[in-house]
């Protein structure tokens, strides 16, 4: 296979939504901290939702992206404490997917602490192939090529060759 076509992980983005702030979204960051060894940065309210007692511009959830090797360990350890396997509608069209972890505590070495609880949490994963840049930069941009767009094909078998994923089939 030609190395310009070969899948690569330009990002992960991890993200806990507790739903308000104080101590469980202090508490959310503390948990991102130690899975991933980096810094989360919190989520703003984009609107007042009174029915959740949710108000404008106030700290509802932590997110933090990975990139790089970083990423890739993440990954690694997210996978299993999501059960190694996927659903083909976690994949969109453009090589990007999307899984769930119902508990921290599924991760390697993480506890149940009752003074914390217990938290959630989505993980994004964005791909990309080499080359993608030309229809992100500033001058020169070009379309981006066929040939060079990643399928949904193309990302759930490099998720199951690179990670041993396994993905279910469709009900």
């Amino acid at each position: 296979m030609n190395v310009m076509q070969e899948p690569r992980i330009d990002k992960v983005v991890v993200h806990i939504g507790v739903g308000e702030s104080g101590q469980r979204l202090v508490n959310a960051e503390t948990i991102l901290k130690q899975i991933t060894h980096q810094s989360p940065v919190r989520s703003i309210a984009k609107k007042t939702l009174p029915t959740f007692a949710i108000k404008k511009n106030e700290p509802i959830g932590t997110k933090l992206t990975l990139r790089g090797k970083a990423a890739e360990d993440f990954l690694v350890l997210a996978f299993k404490a999501a059960g190694n396997s996927l659903k083909p509608s976690q994949f969109d069209q453009l090589g990007n997917f999307t899984f769930g972890i119902e508990e921290h505590t599924d991760f390697p070495g993480m506890r149940y602490d009752p003074e914390i609880g217990i938290f959630g949490m989505d993980v994004s994963v964005a791909l990309k192939r080499p080359g993608y840049r030309i229809a992100k930069r500033r001058i020169a941009k070009q379309k981006l090529p066929t040939r060079q767009k990643l399928t949904k094909a193309d990302t759930m078998g490099f998720v199951q060759k690179r990670f041993g994923v396994e993905i279910l089939e469709a009900a």
